[in-house]
């Protein structure tokens, strides 16, 4: 080398035969010893004799050898980093987007796979299996207590009332390409997107709906709004779940609130006590109307009724009296004189001859009220006989 000669004089040696770059002898030498610096003429010849070993080429003394070691150490360092950068590997819940020349060029699916050097092909790897999570109208602080955002939570009614809405989105990735190269930030987009659309959502409902059997429509309103908008945008996510948290009026008024709810309860109480008396009552007044109705119908049946066969009975009186007019005179006197006298107590003879001087005249009376005197005569003997 070029400070070191066959004759054992170093390039630092200044005519001493034994002494070191610093004027001294060699550590352990008979001149005394010392804490001397290391021999570097010694340890760059053992490494030569190093490289030598390594790479057998080498073998020629002076500065020529040593550079074709260098440059051929070199060219297999790069040769190993170009290797290491072509060999890439896309995990089972990943999707491979490579890029040539900063162009897409094709997706891979998991696996070991091979790719130009970079920085001719780089690539990318997106997790497209992992579910996402996006929270609007809180934030997570890692307390275990989510915090409120109210310019995120508060929302206009379409009855005009305030409501404190807390919800999240689960979203995952269905498209790599477009995820990545659409879309700046797609996890911001998914979240503006998600507060735009339930808003509109609230914006077309009631506070009581929101609060009460509305939240599945919403929820699945308010996903089928965000996929919507992402497939406009080309975002390459798919929604997979909106879940409302938290239906409340602003907490300044959710004390008035819940009175105007216990005032609504009581009102639908008592409309329900209401039309159940409603239902107990007009049912039996129908029903009292039907009968009356039904009444009516049988007495204006029988009324007409007993009309017509009066009307054809004395038509066919008529008949016989124009056949027959004494005999149909007197049986229409003798029937008149019946019904007029058969109620009363008298008995009207024209025959003085045939009756005797006494008759019971009581007991002339029809069987029918014979019968009925008799029975009232009874009832009062036994009256009397039991009151003795």
């Amino acid at each position: 080398m070029p400070w070191s000669n066959e004759n054992g004089g170093g390039g630092w040696q200044g005519g001493g035969g034994n002494r070191g770059p610093w004027g001294q002898g060699p550590s352990g030498g008979g001149g005394g010893g010392g804490n001397q610096p290391p021999d570097l003429d010694e340890l760059l010849r053992k490494g030569q004799d190093r490289f030598k070993k390594i790479f057998p080429g080498g073998q020629g003394q002076g500065a020529g050898g040593n550079g074709r070691g260098i440059v051929l150490l070199l060219i297999v360092a790069v040769v190993a980093l170009l290797a290491y950068s072509s060999v890439y590997r896309v995990n089972t819940d990943e999707q491979g987007v490579v890029l040539r020349f900063g162009k897409f060029s094709r997706e891979v699916p998991p696996g070991l796979h091979v790719k130009l050097p970079y920085p001719l092909e780089v690539v990318y790897t997106p997790t497209v299996t992992r579910i996402n999570r996006v929270d609007v109208g809180m934030r997570d602080t890692g307390g275990g207590k989510p915090i409120a955002v109210p310019e995120e939570s508060l929302m206009l009614t379409g009855d005009e009332n305030i409501v404190d809405i807390n919800f999240s989105v689960f979203w995952r990735i269905n498209s790599a390409e477009s995820y990545l190269f659409n879309v700046e930030r797609p996890d911001l987009a998914v979240k503006q997107v998600a507060e735009s659309a339930m808003r509109e959502a609230v914006g077309q409902s009631k506070i009581e709906f929101l609060q009460t059997t509305g939240r599945n429509d919403i929820q699945k309103q308010v996903r089928g709004y965000m996929q919507t908008a992402l497939d406009t945008y080309g975002a390459g996510v798919e929604i997979t779940e909106v879940k409302l948290q938290k239906v409340d009026p602003p907490s300044q008024v959710i004390d008035a609130f819940r009175d105007v709810q216990a005032a609504r309860a009581d009102q639908e109480r008592l409309r329900n006590e209401a039309q159940s008396y409603a239902n107990t009552v007009v049912p039996k007044a129908r029903g009292e109307a039907a009968k009356i109705t039904e009444a009516a119908e049988a007495y204006r049946e029988q009324t007409v009724a007993e009309a017509q066969g009066e009307a054809q009975r004395f038509i066919s009186i008529y008949d016989e009296y124009r056949n027959a007019k004494d005999v149909t005179r007197k049986r229409i006197y003798l029937e008149t004189m019946q019904d007029v006298l058969g109620n009363t107590n008298k008995v009207v003879t024209t025959d003085q001859s045939g009756v005797l001087p006494y008759l019971p005249m009581d007991q002339l009376k029809p069987s029918a009220q014979r019968s009925s005197s008799s029975s009232g005569n009874n009832s009062s003997s036994v009256g009397s006989s039991g009151s003795n």
